[in-house]
């Protein structure tokens, strides 16, 4: 009986990695490795096969269960880039056991298929060049409150959601203090103390955007290397793998989109596309919320820059290292910043009396 599963993921890669396999000729064939994928770009194309993993949060150790997660890749991308995400490709056996993409025989994995983009238009790329475009930022607002107000609402409790985040907070400070994290703890435990307080003392806060609907279904990884600056700009790589993880509150993912640029020097990028983005929706979250959804962002990526020390050899664990540093550095910037603004609200005004 034929098993899909026979041909390893090294024979597959091997195979992809030349260029006179592919359906539309190509002179070069870039490969690059990331955690859950390989992804291979010829000149106008982008193929991404899915390694055969098992984490937490998602089972890909099947044939089936690739081939699910790549049509949910495709349905859920297609919302902010639909015409970027092509379709799905199969990689079978042929009648004479040889490999074939896209051709009849016994699929043995399936592959995403992409429109190849402009490096340059990348917004990451854009903002290192200083070539960042006002008007397709524009757009992009544009782009992200139309998506916003078409997402779905996600129904839970005021409580639930403070749950969820003090729940995200402990998740990165377990990891961001445990033993393998070279990093200063007793600062990493300060920035969570504020923030946990702040979900105590703020709770009318959180409260008010789960009753004002703004918790929704996202894109859950909002960073500028997957927002691409075209004339009609469009958004790339959410996370399929997990629902939970696109849960999100509309002003959290923005804001997570100000920190990365913030991260890049160009805080004006995201803090400019997240007001806009407020405006054409009628919304505005203090900016004490937003403060906050941007330090716990920042721990959240330093928490992920350290789980790299998992899957790299120690000559690599510097870099992550160097990054996570950088996170926790700006988790406690935007921390202080609700400290400070905390402070001044107890204070009172000046001259006045406090009692």
């Amino acid at each position: 009986m034929f098993d899909p599963d026979e041909v390893g993921i090294a024979a597959k890669v091997a195979f992809l990695r030349r260029a006179d396999v592919y359906p539309i000729p190509t002179r070069t064939v870039e490969v690059i490795e990331t955690h859950m994928s390989w992804v291979f770009l010829t000149d106008s194309r982008v193929y991404k096969l899915k390694k055969p993993v098992r984490r937490d949060h998602f089972e890909l150790g099947s044939v089936a269960a690739r081939h699910r997660n790549c049509e949910n890749e495709l349905d859920l991308n297609r919302r902010l880039a639909p015409d970027v995400y092509l379709g799905l490709i199969p990689l079978a056996l042929t009648a004479h056991d040889a490999l074939a993409l896209g051709a009849p025989g016994r699929v043995v994995d399936w592959l995403v298929e992409m429109r190849r983009l402009e490096r340059s238009q990348l917004l990451d790329v854009a903002i290192r060049a200083g070539t960042v475009d006002r008007t397709r930022l524009a757009a992009l607002a544009q782009l992200l409150a139309e998506f916003y107000r078409q997402a779905l609402r996600v129904t839970l409790t005021a409580d639930a959601y403070r749950a969820r985040c003090i729940a995200g907070i402990d998740d990165s400070v377990r990891a961001l203090t445990a033993p393998r994290a070279p990093l200063d703890r007793a600062r990493i435990n300060d920035i969570a103390a504020t923030l946990s307080r702040h979900v105590r003392i703020h709770a009318a806060d959180f409260a008010a955007r789960v009753a004002a609907a703004r918790i929704v279904e996202g894109h859950g990884d909002l960073r500028p290397e997957h927002v691409c600056l075209e004339s009609r700009p469009l958004v790339i790589d959410c996370l399929e793998f997990d629902r939970d993880l696109r849960i999100v509150d509309v002003a959290d993912e923005l804001a997570y989109l100000a920190l990365e640029c913030e991260h890049l020097g160009a805080a004006w990028v995201g803090d400019g596309v997240l007001a806009a983005c407020c405006a054409l929706a009628a919304d505005a979250p203090p900016a004490r919320l937003v403060e906050f959804y941007k330090a716990a962002r920042a721990l959240l990526r330093a928490k992920l820059c350290i789980g790299h020390l998992d899957d790299l050899a120690p000559p690599a664990h510097a870099r992550w290292i160097e990054r996570a540093t950088a996170y926790v550095a700006l988790a406690s910037r935007h921390a202080q910043a609700l400290a400070t603004s905390a402070s001044s609200a107890l204070a009172g005004p000046p001259g006045r009396p406090r009692h």
